[in-house]
C-alpha cells in the first residue's frame, strides 16, 4: 500500500503518529495519464533492504507497488543508469548510502530534464551532443605498429575517462538548466578534452575549433555545481577552464 499526496499534505497529522516509521517521498508522473506530477509517499522498513537508495526503490517496486519507474543496471556505480536526485543532491542511487535519521526521503529525477516516466529522464539530447564531439580516434598515426602512449601521456586521461555520462554533473548546472539546446554542458565538454588531450588522436586544433563558440564552451560561468554533483569526484568545471586555456592559447597561435 502506498500513499499518493501532493507537497501541501506531507505535513499532515497523519504522521506524527508514525514517527518510528521512514517514508519515501517519490515523484512521480506518468505521460498516459491526464493529471499533473505529484508524489507517492511509500512506508519503509530500511531493516528489510540494503544500505543503499537503489535497494530501497527495488524493494518498494517489489513488494508496494511494481508500477514505479526507474532506471538501473550494475548496481556498482559503473554505468551511470540509476542518476536521481536525492533530497536535493544529484547522485546515482546506488552509491546514495540511505540516511535512516530522516523521516522523510524525497527522489526526483534529474532537475531540469525532459522526463519519460517518473524517475527515468530523456537523455536524447544529452547523447546527441555526445556524438556532436566525436568520442573515437578521428585522425591517427598511420603505422603498421601498435600506436603505443607513454606513461606520462597516459596519465593525461585519468580524472576524464572516468565519466560514465551519468548527467548528475550536466543536469545541476544553471547554464545547461536554460541552454540545453547550445551549449554543451559539463559532462560532454569534459569527454571533448578527454581526446583534446589524447596523444594518439591528431585533430586537436579541428577540435578545438569546434568548442570555440559563444554557446558551446563560453556559456560556463564557473559556479562549478558540476563538480560538487560529480559521484565519481571528478572535477569537469576545471576541465572546462582548460579548455577555454587551449582555445585561447590556439587564438594566439592563429
Amino acid at each position: 500500500m502506498f500513499l499518493n499526496l501532493t507537497r501541501q499534505k506531507i505535513e499532515s497529522p497523519i504522521f506524527s503518529k508514525l514517527n518510528q516509521n521512514n517514508f519515501l517521498r517519490i515523484y512521480r508522473w506518468n505521460p498516459y495519464l491526464a493529471i499533473s506530477p505529484y508524489f507517492s509517499i511509500y512506508p519503509i522498513n530500511f531493516n528489510k533492504c540494503g544500505p543503499m537508495m537503489l535497494d530501497a526503490l527495488i524493494h518498494i517496486k517489489e513488494t508496494q507497488d511494481s508500477t514505479l519507474t526507474f532506471r538501473r543496471s550494475c548496481r556498482e556505480g559503473i554505468c551511470g543508469s540509476c542518476a536521481m536526485n536525492i533530497n536535493g543532491v544529484n547522485t546515482l542511487a546506488c552509491l546514495n548510502v540511505i540516511n535512516t535519521k530522516m523521516q522523510f526521503l524525497t527522489v526526483y529525477p534529474l532537475p531540469h530534464m525532459k522526463i519519460i516516466k517518473d524517475l527515468v529522464p530523456d537523455l536524447t539530447n544529452f547523447y546527441k551532443q555526445y556524438s556532436l564531439i566525436k568520442p573515437w580516434l578521428t585522425k591517427v598515426l598511420v603505422s603498421d605498429k601498435e600506436n603505443l602512449q607513454s606513461i606520462v601521456d597516459r596519465s593525461k586521461l585519468n580524472g576524464l575517462y572516468e565519466c560514465i555520462l551519468c548527467a548528475c554533473c550536466s543536469s545541476s548546472c544553471p547554464s545547461y538548466w536554460w541552454n540545453s539546446d547550445k551549449y554543451l554542458g559539463p559532462a560532454i565538454l569534459l569527454q571533448a578534452y578527454r581526446w583534446i588531450v589524447d596523444s594518439r588522436d591528431f585533430s586537436k586544433i579541428q577540435r578545438l575549433k569546434f568548442l570555440n563558440n559563444s554557446m558551446r564552451l563560453f556559456r560556463c560561468h564557473s559556479i562549478l555545481n558540476c563538480t560538487k554533483a560529480c559521484p565519481k569526484s571528478l572535477d569537469p568545471g576545471s576541465v572546462i577552464n582548460s579548455l577555454k586555456f587551449e582555445i585561447f592559447h590556439l587564438g594566439e597561435r592563429n
